[in-house]
């Protein structure tokens, strides 16, 4: 099994190889570990191989906020800069560069 490291990282802004919409970065899986009905409801022309890293997003597109779970061969590094609107955004990352979030600490005082 190919357990290779995650291309991409915690905080890390992409956008889907296909399908219009970007997220940033919340938390990635070694391989794949959604459901069998959800592996199965994705077309198998495009399905992707379960042996890579997949990555829960804070995505968004034109219409509307949600949250994504994305295997790394359809994710590609979105070099806009574009502020991303996802509420949980703000509320789990600062932003520290164009692009490029840190997760807030979790102390709260």
């Amino acid at each position: 099994m190919d357990r290779r490291a995650a291309k991409f990282q915690i905080g890390q802004v992409v956008r889907h190889r296909i399908y219009p919409f970007r997220g940033v970065i919340f938390d990635v899986d070694p391989i794949f570990s959604n459901t069998e009905e959800w592996w199965e409801a994705i077309p198998e022309d495009v399905r992707p191989h379960k042996e890579q890293p997949f990555y829960h997003l804070y995505a968004e597109n034109d219409e509307t906020e949600y949250v994504a779970y994305v295997s790394e061969q359809n994710l590609v590094l979105d070099e806009s800069g574009d502020p991303l609107r996802h509420p949980m955004v703000s509320e789990q990352f600062e932003q520290v560069e164009s692009g490029r979030y840190r997760p807030r600490e979790q102390v709260y005082h």
